[in-house]
């Protein structure tokens, strides 16, 4: 197939705060890139109308068109925040911080405007289909993946296929209760899995712990005069960084941080523990912006959960940081949408 014959796709993922979206070739290759925010406005105009609007800019662009030349898109493949019924393209569920997200037609929205065939899935399951076709998990056929976030999303891969269960929502892996008298999740139940193990919780924990004066704000990168509501510098990259860069590991401030992330650490190891007892994966993908961190994150977790599954089930087992990064979610919708529209031929 020659370059001027090769398929190129659409390639959306949509989130709560940005939109991303690339032009991809049928190898994974991410050949233009562009990100947009949805939340410009405060919400008033839906993120999936931000969306397509922003999709429409990309097309009549000059940099997209000088590059399409003779070519044509072949479809676009959808990344979407929240749970996604893939066989309508419709938003199922949704968290509530994105007004008017509920119920959206994605696909049908996305094919009124451009007259392509849409694909859509929920953005865990698309990291997952962009990491086993490309990425962490590259031929791997039953594979576990946690994104860790503002909230801890999952996809799930058994004998070669996603599993989205009746109407797409399964995966839903930050909603398993780790404690049955625990805190409350923003989903109404107690203890769950997303409630102590996501980047918000890991950062709320550290935060409090410098508000409390366990932690010294420069320790973390920031001023040392900083006050307890002026903290926003603390994230996840922060904390990694603070724990790889420093090295003096008997001082007071290392000492707390590391206790913190041990902690939280065990509550990601309690629910990878459960799934791995039920899936019995080749792997495990950690995804999400602190997989970043790489071995600093995933080795600490990896022994935790070696040490407490099952033999059987730890004998053989991977467990990895994703390798696509802030792509996976692009490059498996158009992944995912290959997988559709080839099965729809047959």
């Amino acid at each position: 197939m020659t370059m001027t014959e090769a398929k190129l796709y659409l390639g959306v993922d949509l989130g709560g705060t940005f939109v991303k979206i690339g032009i991809i070739d049928d190898a994974g290759h991410i050949c233009r890139k562009f990100k947009f925010p949805v939340d410009q406005d405060g919400y008033r105009t839906s993120i999936l109308e931000t969306a397509v609007l922003s999709a429409g800019e990309v097309l009549r662009s000059s940099d997209f068109l000088s590059f399409l030349s003779e070519r044509k898109l072949a479809g676009i493949g959808v990344s979407a925040t929240g749970q996604i019924d893939p066989h309508t393209g419709t938003v199922v569920g949704a968290a509530g911080h994105i007004p008017n997200y509920l119920g959206s037609h994605i696909a049908e929205d996305f094919h009124r405007a451009f007259g392509l065939n849409v694909a859509v899935a929920n953005d865990a399951d698309c990291s997952l289909l962009g990491e086993c076709s490309y990425g962490a998990a590259k031929g791997d056929l039953n594979v576990v993946m946690m994104t860790l976030g503002t909230g801890v999303g999952g996809g799930i891969l058994v004998d070669g296929k996603l599993m989205s269960g009746s109407r797409g929502a399964a995966g839903e892996i930050g909603h398993i209760i780790i404690n049955d008298d625990g805190e409350e999740c923003s989903c109404g139940n107690r203890g769950c899995l997303e409630h102590y193990a996501s980047i918000k919780a890991l950062v709320n924990k550290v935060r409090n712990a410098v508000s409390e004066g366990r932690i010294s704000p420069a320790y973390l990168g920031g001023d040392a005069d900083a006050s307890s509501d002026d903290l926003s510098f603390i994230n996840g990259k922060t904390i990694f960084s603070a724990l790889s860069e420093k090295t003096d590991h008997n001082c007071s401030d290392h000492n707390v941080l590391f206790s913190i992330v041990d902690c939280w650490e065990n509550y990601i190891a309690d629910g990878l523990v459960s799934l791995v007892h039920i899936f019995n994966p080749d792997s495990i993908v950690i995804g999400g912006g602190v997989s970043e961190a790489g071995e600093l994150l995933v080795s600490p977790i990896r022994n935790k959960v070696l040490k407490r599954a099952m033999p059987s089930f730890a004998d053989g087992l991977i467990i990895k940081a994703a390798e696509l990064g802030n792509d996976s979610g692009m490059i498996g919708a158009v992944e995912n949408f290959k997988h559709r529209y080839s099965q729809q031929r047959a």
